[in-house]
């Protein structure tokens, strides 16, 4: 035993020595750089999710109750200055032909808000390694937080409606229930996906706020939300439909009253839903490969 312990030979052990003792013990490690979660990373994905969805519950004053009652506010002051003596829209009264625009509104609006702050905000604070390092994939990454501005449009969208059924000469019958679910859904989407592609883009809060003001806020209020494109000059009318958050807001209209600027069939609707759903695939497929690229995140 003391020649053995003496002779450097004998007690120098090289890589092979480990490896087999390793093999001999059970354990056996996959080469390095290998990935162990291949497939689908649902543990992964559910819980940037939980965490997303944590971050604006945790301030939910400000992220759900807040801009419900902005949106509320719009309602009294149309309604109060442009909707007295028996006005009626499409029909019906003036609130109650607005309250689905500023419902649809409002969940756009912040979808916007929820994605556009996510990656933005690890970039200026520098956690967006927090996003980047763990075993997710591109397509999970931005699953995840489109799913959770998507859920704040909803939740948010809940809070709207809710007010507004409660406010006196606001009635909202559901007519068509697919036409809600659908381009509630698609208008979630569109915006959530807008957002995440600002937040790459954007460097500063400045930039994101500039998005804001200057695009997702005008085509919000210029999309027939307070009135019938019919009302406009040929020209305007044109620019109009040529807004994508116009079909998402007469159609989530359609839902509640029955009637559009679309069409008053279901018909005339769907060809906008179809046109919603293809622009939300490409809207998607642009975002992702954006993302991929790393431009202006890993570069």
């Amino acid at each position: 035993m003391a020649e053995q312990a003496n002779d450097p030979a004998a007690g120098a052990r090289g890589p092979a020595d480990f490896v087999d003792t390793d093999a001999k013990a059970g354990r056996i490690f996959p080469p390095k750089g290998e990935p162990q979660i291949t497939g689908f990373n649902r543990i992964g994905l559910w819980s940037l999710y939980i965490k997303e969805i944590r971050r604006f519950l945790k301030v939910q004053t400000q992220t759900i109750w807040a801009p419900a009652v902005t949106t509320l506010l719009f309602l009294v002051i149309f309604t109060v200055a442009l909707g007295r003596e028996g006005r009626e829209v499409l029909g019906v009264p003036f609130g109650t032909f607005v309250a689905p625009g500023l419902i649809m509104m409002g969940m756009m609006q912040n979808a916007f808000a929820n994605s556009s702050f996510s990656l933005l905000a690890g970039k200026m604070q520098g956690t967006i390694i927090d996003l980047l390092m763990p075993p997710l994939s591109n397509a999970e990454l931005m699953l995840g937080i489109v799913a959770a501005a998507m859920t704040r449009a909803v939740l948010v969208g809940g809070a709207v409606a809710l007010a507004m059924w409660l406010y006196p000469g606001v009635t909202l019958n559901i007519v068509h229930p697919w036409a809600i679910v659908w381009f509630g859904l698609m208008g979630a989407l569109m915006l959530a996906l807008f957002g995440f592609l600002a937040s790459i883009w954007a460097e500063k809060f400045d930039h994101n706020a500039a998005i804001t003001n200057f695009i997702v806020a005008p085509l919000s209020l210029l999309s027939g939300t307070f009135y019938v494109i019919s009302n406009l000059a040929p020209f305007f009318q044109a620019i109009s439909r040529a807004n994508p958050f116009f079909y998402m807001i007469s159609g989530f209209r359609y839902g509640f009253l029955g009637e559009s600027d679309i069409g008053n069939t279901n018909e005339a609707v769907l060809g906008a839903a179809v046109g919603v759903g293809a622009l939300n695939i490409v809207l998607a497929f642009v975002t992702y490969r954006v993302l991929r690229s790393g431009w202006k995140i890993k570069s």
